[in-house]
């Protein structure tokens, strides 16, 4: 089976589009044995390889779209099923556009590539896009980077790379924050994924790890588990306690949740085709189809 490129894009820095990069490899390769390839493709402002205490690289990804060597001297083995190719810290000129062309054929190597992308609106986010099979948008709950996803999924569109859906980060579940629907019916895409804010993030990049690994309990790591499970089409059973209370007795089913279920049930071999949810009801049809 070729593996799968997604590229994780924001257009708005600070909103956590690579700490997911990091932790949605992390949880890909440790929890669910898969081989994953992270890549710094955030060429002028790399920080990827230090989520995982990668600080001086003797090689990089700039200088494999330099023609410098090749891109297989770049690689650092990060464990067993864990890969990083790194960006330099600092910046080269360069033609980030190669990036598709040099990456061409690492796919038939790995079951999952995910692309860490520039924030800003130029031509590495444009690479990242064009280099990608489909893309992951990060966003939070203000209406500033609201704004700037909808810009994201308005640019990725055109240049014909699916969207499979929305990664919201640093939920506080506060009355001023816009809802899930909110930002489903502006952006027109489906949140995949509602990742609570939590210190222990900033805790565990103080030990350059990726949170879902140094505390693995914590609700952001069983979220990354979640969404991780529905992007290769497997199941995860959240069997905690709470998790159960509210599922089984109360029926208080996350939007994401429904979302994450017709994704991974209505993706067709080969192809990325998310789908927007109107009801819980679809879920059930689905099922039963």
């Amino acid at each position: 089976m070729i593996g799968k490129t997604i590229g994780i894009i924001s257009i708005k820095g600070g909103v956590g589009k690579t700490t997911t990069v990091a932790n949605l490899g992390a949880v890909l390769a440790k929890e669910f044995n898969k081989k994953i390839l992270l890549i710094d493709a955030n060429f002028s402002g790399a920080n990827l390889g230090l989520q995982f205490g990668i600080i001086q690289p003797e090689h990089t990804i700039n200088e494999v779209l330099k023609n410098n060597y090749p891109i297989e001297n770049a690689i650092i083995q990060y464990d067993e099923n864990l890969d990083i190719l790194p960006a330099t810290l600092l910046y080269t000129k360069i033609n980030p556009f190669l990036l598709k062309k040099k990456i061409r054929g690492l796919n038939k190597e790995y079951d999952l590539i995910l692309i860490d992308s520039s924030p800003n609106l130029n031509d590495e986010i444009l690479s990242t896009m064009i280099a990608s099979d489909a893309l992951l948008v990060v966003t939070s709950t203000d209406h500033t980077t609201l704004s700037c996803t909808m810009h994201a999924v308005k640019i990725a569109k055109e240049k014909k790379t699916p969207i499979i859906g929305l990664i919201i980060n640093g939920m506080r579940n506060k009355s001023f924050e816009l809802t899930i629907e909110e930002i489903e019916e502006a952006a027109k895409v489906p949140v995949l994924a509602v990742l609570p804010d939590d210190t222990t993030i900033l805790e565990a990049l103080s030990q350059t790890k990726p949170a879902s690994i140094y505390a693995p309990k914590i609700e952001v790591a069983y979220e990354y588990k979640k969404l991780a499970a529905a992007l290769i089409k497997e199941d995860f059973k959240d069997l905690r306690l709470k998790t159960l209370i509210k599922t089984k007795l109360l029926r208080q089913i996350p939007k994401q949740e429904i979302n994450r279920t017709i994704f991974k049930d209505g993706i067709t071999e080969g192809k990325f085709e998310p789908e927007v949810p109107n009801s819980r009801n679809e879920v059930s049809r689905k099922k039963k189809e």
